[in-house]
């Protein structure tokens, strides 16, 4: 028996291929199905079935497009009402994919649907579960997500199933299993996720928080929902598109991947009232950027920002791209359901300013020029409210970037202020969003907090940092 993870590094997903005697079978397929057609292909394997752990929130599923090119069975676990054929599976019910055996065990929590797969090997062990967003390495999937959708699923309600899903369909299996998740640190569907990629199910009974043999279901909802932040606004978009269905891969990069000339882009902008995403390093973004121009960098957490901070999937998206990067960034798009590219500048920022058109900039200093003039000037913080609780400048604000656009009435409208956050990569969106809105007082800081640490800039400090969940 074979089992392979493949990971996308931006949002920290991991899909599952298993394939045995000829046979294959995928669990949470990315959107971009090629490299499992590809596995197979070299395995001299067919794919029988697309196992779906949930409708995910995160990102759109590869299921149909897969689906659709191999012949294999969609199967869900029960309760799962999809708008298109799949085998909607019965707690308990059997699958045979070569000579090994995939369970389905149902486990409600994360939304009323979710569910792991029981992995037996041909010789009849048990080897493995494949936990979905039911249970993470050192975490459990948040209960929140479904209450946009299903106004009485409550996380309250929804962190009650998974405390009895965990206590009464995980926790009496065997330690030996191998716990394979579909996220790891870095992603929204959870609050304290681990590095690590996979454990042994006896070893998270010891050390997982949500596991502990004595807790009761009271203290088990407390310690759940604490802390736990709203999730992005793109979610539910996400969760309709993989119950609904959505369009292929491939009919979208053939409508988004247009070279534009540095006219057509502008015309275009103006026309269609598309947002101007550029995706370059920070650095490059600071030194000449279109005006009005919105920076996520392709390099940093950039699916997760951009289901944050544009929240409708259906705006119109104009991109300025680092050279041969254009399919890619439409593909990352795509796999958190942007699929309405309209096409990219064509040469790029160069291309721009020998047609005649202006650029723009962001003002941004050293830490060390920052450490000589902050005194008595206001500081913007653009981190995590934990990060800022474990060190700040003294008396800087904190405006988390996830929420500036609720939180846009406490930035400084008639004064400058300097704008940081941990290395550089998030007061750049930050400024860019700010600009974009008429702001134009702000300062970015080089390096964020990084920088400002190897300075004489005094840190105040309330939490170690690596006690933070």
């Amino acid at each position: 028996m074979k089992i392979e993870q493949i990971y996308t590094g931006c949002i920290a997903h991991a899909a599952y291929y298993i394939e045995s005697n000829g046979e294959a079978a995928i669990f949470d397929p990315l959107r971009e199905v090629q490299p499992y057609i590809d596995e197979a292909t070299k395995d001299g394997s067919k794919i029988n079935y697309i196992f779906e752990t949930h409708f995910h929130a995160d990102f759109v599923s590869g299921h149909l497009d897969l689906a659709q090119k191999t012949g294999a069975k969609i199967v869900y676990g029960p309760t799962a009402k999809p708008n298109f054929d799949a085998i909607i599976a019965t707690d308990g019910q059997e699958f045979k994919v070569g000579g090994v055996t995939i369970k389905v065990i149902h486990t409600p929590g994360h939304t009323l649907e979710s569910t792991c797969y029981l992995v037996t090997d041909e010789t009849g062990k048990q080897h493995g579960i494949i936990t979905g967003d039911t249970l993470f390495i050192g975490d459990v999937g948040r209960p929140d997500l479904a209450q946009e959708l299903v106004e009485d699923l409550t996380q309250e309600v929804l962190a009650n199933h998974l405390y009895d899903s965990l206590r009464n369909k995980i926790m009496p299996l065997n330690d030996d299993l191998i716990v394979y998740p579909n996220h790891g640190a870095g992603s929204a569907c959870g609050k304290n996720m681990s590095k690590e990629t996979t454990d042994t199910l006896g070893n998270q009974k010891k050390v997982n928080y949500a596991l502990r043999a004595d807790m009761t279901r009271e203290e088990f909802i407390a310690e759940l929902l604490d802390g736990l932040t709203p999730p992005p606004a793109y979610f539910p978009q996400n969760v309709m598109m993989n119950i609904q269905g959505y369009e292929s891969l491939e009919n979208i990069m053939n409508k988004s991947n247009k070279a534009l000339s540095p006219e057509e882009f502008e015309t275009i902008a103006n026309q269609s009232e598309a947002l101007v995403l550029d995706v370059r390093h920070e650095n490059d973004f600071i030194k000449e950027h279109i005006p009005s121009s919105i920076f996520i960098g392709l390099h940093g957490q950039f699916a997760p920002w951009v289901g944050a901070l544009i929240r409708d999937t259906k705006q119109p998206i104009l991109l300025i791209t680092p050279d041969g990067m254009e399919k890619e960034t439409i593909t990352r798009l795509s796999r958190v359901g942007f699929d309405n590219t309209l096409g990219y500048l064509n040469g790029g920022l160069k291309a721009w300013k020998n047609a005649g058109f202006e650029t723009d900039t962001i003002d941004s200093i050293t830490p060390e020029e920052f450490a000589s003039k902050y005194v008595n000037s206001i500081i913007v913080d653009a981190r995590k409210p934990s990060e800022y609780k474990a060190e700040h400048v003294e008396k800087a604000i904190n405006i988390p970037l996830d929420y500036v656009n609720e939180q846009l009435a406490e930035v400084p409208k008639n004064e400058h202020f300097f704008l940081h956050c941990a290395g550089g990569y998030r007061s750049v969106i930050m400024a860019s969003i700010l600009k974009s809105r008429g702001y134009h007082n702000m300062i970015n800081v080089e390096k964020g907090i990084a920088g400002i640490r190897t300075t004489n800039v005094p840190l105040t400090t309330f939490v170690c940092p690596s006690t933070l969940k």
